[in-house]
């Protein structure tokens, strides 16, 4: 006799442990489903659907020409091509007001560039070695004292300062070429046998604007 009632007392607790089960599962089924119904209301995905959510990145991007800087250390960045930029800001970069042209200008930014030399010559500019930059000056302008840039990057009239390299004197980019691309400069030698004896390096090149845009 007691062993029915024993019998009957653990089936009892049995099914109530099984109904509180049941009832723990459908309030959890309720509130996903209730989390899920108002993402959907706000434009959210699922949690599910988040892996097949693409981020849409523009393919018409303009290169990143803006510093990219974490304090004084070189910061790499891209632009939407792969075209590499490093950028680096010292605080600042010069406290000096120079002048170029009769005008004010003002450093605002440094950048890592692999700098080469190239001459106006066939030796270095090819059936293209007329005597005029593609930005239409002179080889003369500036007393021969320019760069040639990826323009994408400095824009022609962009001013710039090269350790070494004009007297250390500002010197405005109005050039390019098709082999300087990305972070590259060519700097415009006379001859070619100077252009040589710069050699290849990789520095440190100081952009300037004027204070009075």
């Amino acid at each position: 006799m007691n062993s029915t009632k024993n019998g009957t007392s653990a089936r009892a607790v049995v099914a109530l442990r099984f109904g509180m089960a049941m009832m723990y599962l459908a309030a959890a089924a309720l509130v996903s489903w209730s989390a899920m119904a108002a993402k959907r209301s706000q434009g959210v995905p699922a949690l599910a659907a988040i892996d097949t959510v693409g981020t849409t990145i523009p393919t018409n991007a303009e290169p990143i020409v803006e510093p990219l800087v974490s304090g004084d250390e070189v910061v790499s960045g891209s632009d939407d091509s792969g075209l590499k930029i490093e950028v680096v800001e010292t605080e600042p970069v010069d406290t000096e007001i120079r002048y170029f042209n009769g005008r004010a200008v003002r450093p605002v930014r440094t950048m890592w560039m692999t700098v080469t030399g190239y001459s106006p010559d066939e030796r270095s500019c090819g059936k293209w070695a007329d005597g005029i930059t593609a930005s239409n000056k002179s080889v003369w302008t500036n007393a021969m004292q320019m760069v040639a840039a990826d323009t994408r990057i400095l824009p022609f009239g962009s001013l710039l300062s090269i350790d070494g390299y004009a007297g250390d004197q500002i010197v405005p980019v109005e050039d390019r070429g098709g082999a300087i691309k990305g972070m590259r400069l060519d700097l415009l030698y006379p001859t070619h046998e100077e252009a040589l004896q710069w050699g290849i390096k990789h520095m440190p090149v100081t952009v300037w604007e004027y204070v009075e845009g």
